[in-house]
């Protein structure tokens, strides 16, 4: 592990303490899982947008165009 420090406000911090000691986990461990929750939500999002944004795209097309675009993509690699 690596060390680190970090600026929260006066409130994330009285929140935070108050959460560690309901669920009985130190503050660092919370943080951490707070952290690793960000980092794997935020690594699927662009995924998730390119999805989303390419929905639909072949609506207007025909098979053939489809067989158009794959033989030039074959041709290029």
């Amino acid at each position: 592990m690596v060390r680190t420090q970090i600026y929260i406000t006066d409130q994330e911090q009285a929140q935070l303490r108050s959460l560690a000691r309901r669920t009985g986990r130190k503050r660092s461990e919370l943080i951490r899982s707070a952290i690793d929750e960000f980092l794997s939500r935020a690594s699927s999002y662009p995924r998730l947008d390119r999805m989303q944004r390419a929905r639909g795209i072949w609506e207007d097309r025909n098979p053939s165009d489809f067989q158009a675009v794959r033989n030039e993509l074959s041709r290029r690699v």
